[in-house]
């Protein structure tokens, strides 16, 4: 065959004089090259497509694995003040879900956030809007007579006081949303039953009455639940007349504890029952003058409740009344 030769030489010495001799070994690389670049060529091809393989299995992996992110971006991309609503999908119980379960948690406190700052902001719009109209409307038709100015400045400052209470038991509400809403510690009930009989008396003229009292120890906020009972004692004291029996009391029973307010009003209708809790909702029986608060005391008093992880019942008092009763577990 034609080409390149490639050679080596030996030589062979003799014995006996005899003439010397050679050892020669020739080949042709060229055929040896062409098995060698046959083999790279092979290589390489198997090599890319490997490559190839990986790259594309890499891709659809990475890709999975990535998929919750490229959504958690794409969530919050679509999120709005308006629109609080979108959640991530949780699946499995890796890294990602975890991620994606954290999200979902932020999400829910600024949905929680974001309604209790509407809220806000729509209540005290609508409650405030009648005082204010009352305000402008004596103030434009107020004249010179002194005892005209009087009777104006009076009304004036009743409604600028009772809106000074909406905008408090607003901001009250509004901070029910916190952790640190109620701040509970060690009280004694017997102690603390006799206190809120004590500030209760100063509310009206009525027959008050300490019925039963707990002599435990609990473990509660004695600033909140003293502010949850004033106010029942409060909304006793517009359901009642003077004279008219309320009677206040706490009763422990296991690792429940009852603290109550029993009137002998009118009571509730039953048709009532369900949304005197409700802010800015009042009962269709009351007795004697409408009062002047906007119909926030008893959701302040269920707040306080539902801090301390209980709940405010009301039940009917034997003779005729109301009896709201704050149950702590």
């Amino acid at each position: 065959s034609e080409g390149e030769i490639r050679w080596a030489k030996v030589t062979v010495a003799r014995y006996g004089g005899e003439p010397a001799a050679a050892f020669v070994v020739a080949f042709h690389p060229g055929r040896e090259q062409a098995r060698a670049d046959e083999v790279f060529r092979v290589l390489l091809a198997i090599s890319g497509v490997a490559l190839l393989m990986t790259t594309g299995i890499a891709w659809v992996v990475a890709g999975r694995i990535l998929k919750p992110v490229r959504l958690v971006r794409t969530t919050a991309a679509q999120l709005t003040e308006q629109d609080l609503t979108r959640r991530i999908p949780v699946h499995g119980h890796d890294d990602v879900a975890a991620l994606a379960e954290t999200f979902n948690a932020m999400l829910d406190r600024l949905e929680r956030a974001f309604a209790t700052q509407r809220r806000f902001v729509d209540d005290a719009g609508h409650e405030l809007r009648t005082p204010i109209t009352i305000v402008r409307g004596h103030l434009e038709l107020m004249g010179d007579d002194p005892a005209e100015r009087e009777e104006t400045v009076r009304l004036v400052t009743d409604e600028l006081d009772r809106m000074s209470r909406i905008v408090e038991d607003l901001l009250l509400l509004a901070k029910a949303e916190r952790p640190d809403f109620v701040t509970p510690g060690p009280v004694q009930l017997a102690e603390l039953t006799a206190d809120v009989y004590v500030k209760a008396r100063t509310l009206g003229d009525r027959e008050w009455v300490l019925d039963q009292v707990a002599d435990r120890e609990a473990h509660l906020d004695p600033q909140r639940i003293t502010q949850a009972m004033v106010q029942l004692a409060q909304n006793a004291v517009q359901h009642t007349t003077a004279g008219q029996r309320v009677r206040i009391g706490s009763r422990a029973d296991g690792s429940r504890i009852e603290l109550y307010v029993a009137d002998s009003g009118p009571g509730v209708q039953p048709q009532d029952a369900e949304v005197i809790f409700e802010r800015f909702r009042r009962g269709t029986a009351r007795r004697g003058v409408r009062g002047t608060g906007a119909g926030l005391g008893l959701s302040i008093v269920r707040a306080i409740a539902e801090g301390h992880g209980g709940r405010v019942d009301l039940r009917t008092t034997e003779g005729g009344g109301a009896t709201f009763v704050l149950t702590l577990d």
